[in-house]
């Protein structure tokens, strides 16, 4: 029989009511969980809530910082010498007496070119971290690596940022006298005057609080990171200092009754303070793609029922590896197009309802939205197909859903939670099919981000391409020797009559 013919009558087969009702309740579950959760997440201020920083791509970010600033022309340049940077770490409440001295990792204290003084603007940094030596960082993505070591009085840092037009180059020196460059960034669209100016920033301490079976929660303290500067010469520059925070600030107890975030001088000496982060990721995180998906488990348990008991069935019916081979196609064509159209309306759905509630969320470029959009359908495609492989093989529905809900759904929805310890998760998504759910993943990992970058919080241990590859092993595994898998006495369904095929049972 021709395979189109014989395609047109398994898809015919295929389409029983219980089947179809089946996958149109997957597809709607992943639409109606996906909805109610957007819908029902909205934003709570004390009074305005304060606008949430966004670059000029609309991705968001962080943003907040104290600045000490005056006016830059197109040609000048900003020159400092870094004397000592320190750091304070508090703990939330109840102990918020206990405070230890301290800087996090990627505390930064330095000096900074800005197009003005908006959150989300073009910038260049060049800065000393807190354990990260110095860092040429531009335009929230971009960081380059300077000389190790930490700031002192007996080892001070000299700084300096060049602007020539829109190209901003920053070196340093031990000496002030021989320099060397760190690093050129060029920051298209700077206006003819921008500010220059010192600043410090610290992002929060993350801590995980251990839950569950070994999971983790995250905490995070409030930090504040504090640079002491002197030399400071800007050529090119023009009009008073001003001194202020960018983003909200001294708003915490430490601020309020300790040390404000600011900036003194006294007698040349320029001491500044602050708290926050300059980063691609934005403090408190934005809604992601990911977290517009909660119903996909669902949507996968209900998948794997339906094709493994489809396959068992197959299995008592037909040796024919044409017919069994033709009927997997069906089946995960089916699920495909359900995936496809669930997914489709409820990404760019849930983005809309997030942002009309208040709620920032991480733009998707279009290319990236249509990866998630038929990589998540073609996950649930193959995972189709290896139910179906494992019911034809052991032609038992029970067994194969019990096989298939434990190698695909239960990895997938116990690494979804901070139910596990990290590396228990990140190896399940590794070592099992659940890994072709990587493919809805759009955050990205940043080295210059301290960041949970574990699977409850939305991160796969493996590229897209390689979980789907995991997918398709084990897919191939189960359908080779449900193919090969010898039926006596079956009858050889590639040549009943169309009519006999359709009075199969759903299955």
């Amino acid at each position: 029989m021709p395979i189109t013919q014989l395609l047109r009558r398994e898809w015919t087969a295929f389409r029983r009511p219980g089947r179809l009702i089946s996958l149109a309740a997957a597809a709607l579950t992943v639409i109606a969980l996906g909805l109610l959760l957007a819908a029902g997440t909205r934003s709570s201020c004390d009074g305005a809530c304060l606008a949430v920083p966004t670059a000029a791509d609309g991705s968001v970010v962080s943003d907040t910082f104290w600045f000490r600033h005056q006016d830059l022309g197109r040609e000048g340049s900003i020159t400092a010498r870094m004397t000592s940077m320190t750091g304070t770490i508090t703990y939330p409440p109840p102990n918020h007496d206990q405070i230890v001295s301290g800087l996090v990792p990627w505390a930064k204290a330095g000096i900074i070119v800005k197009d003005g003084v908006r959150q989300g603007s073009h910038y260049a940094a060049l800065a000393m971290t807190g354990s990260h030596g110095v860092r040429f960082q531009h335009d929230y993505e971009h960081d380059v690596a300077g000389s190790a070591g930490l700031v002192s009085e007996q080892s001070p840092r000299w700084l300096r940022l060049s602007r020539s037009g829109d190209t901003i180059t920053g070196s340093e020196s031990a000496d002030g006298e021989q320099w060397r460059a760190v690093a050129t960034a060029k920051l298209d669209g700077l206006p003819d005057t921008v500010r220059v100016g010192l600043f410090a920033t610290s992002p929060g301490d993350l801590t995980l609080r251990r839950t569950g079976l070994g999971g983790a929660i995250e905490e995070v303290r409030f930090t504040q990171a504090v640079g002491v500067f002197d030399n400071v010469v800007v050529e090119g520059g023009t009009g008073p200092w001003a001194s202020e925070p960018i983003g909200d600030m001294n708003h915490t107890d430490w601020e309020k009754y300790h040390n404000a975030s600011g900036a003194v001088e006294d007698n040349g000496v320029i001491t500044v303070s602050g708290a926050g982060d300059i980063g691609p990721i934005g403090e408190g995180g934005a809604r992601t793609v990911e977290k517009s998906l909660p119903g996909l488990v669902i949507a996968l348990i209900i998948v794997i029922v339906v094709a493994a008991r489809h396959g068992a069935r197959t299995a008592r019916e037909t040796s024919s590896r044409q017919v069994i081979a033709a009927r997997a196609a069906v089946t995960g064509a089916a699920t495909f197009v359900t995936g496809l159209v669930a997914v489709g309306i409820v990404v760019p759905a849930t983005s809309a309802i997030l942002m009309s509630n208040g709620i920032p969320t991480s733009p998707v470029p279009l290319l990236t939205g249509a990866r998630v959009v038929v990589g998540v359908a073609a996950a649930l495609a193959l995972c189709s197909v290896l139910a179906y492989g494992l019911g034809g093989w052991l032609r038992r529905g029970w067994a194969a859903i019990l096989i298939g809900l434990s190698l695909v759904a239960v990895p997938y929805a116990a690494t979804a939670f901070p139910l596990l310890p990290d590396a228990v998760s990140e190896w399940l998504l590794r070592l099992t099919p659940a890994a072709g759910f990587a493919v809805k993943q759009t955050m990205v990992e940043y080295p210059q981000v301290t960041a949970h970058y574990a699977p409850s919080a939305g991160f796969f241990p493996l590229p897209c391409w390689a979980g789907l590859a995991v997918l398709g092993a084990y897919t191939a595994a189960a359908m080779w020797p449900a193919l090969r898998a010898p039926s006596p006495g079956a009858p050889a369904a590639s040549t009943r009559p169309l009519q006999g095929s359709l009075r199969e049972s759903s299955g």
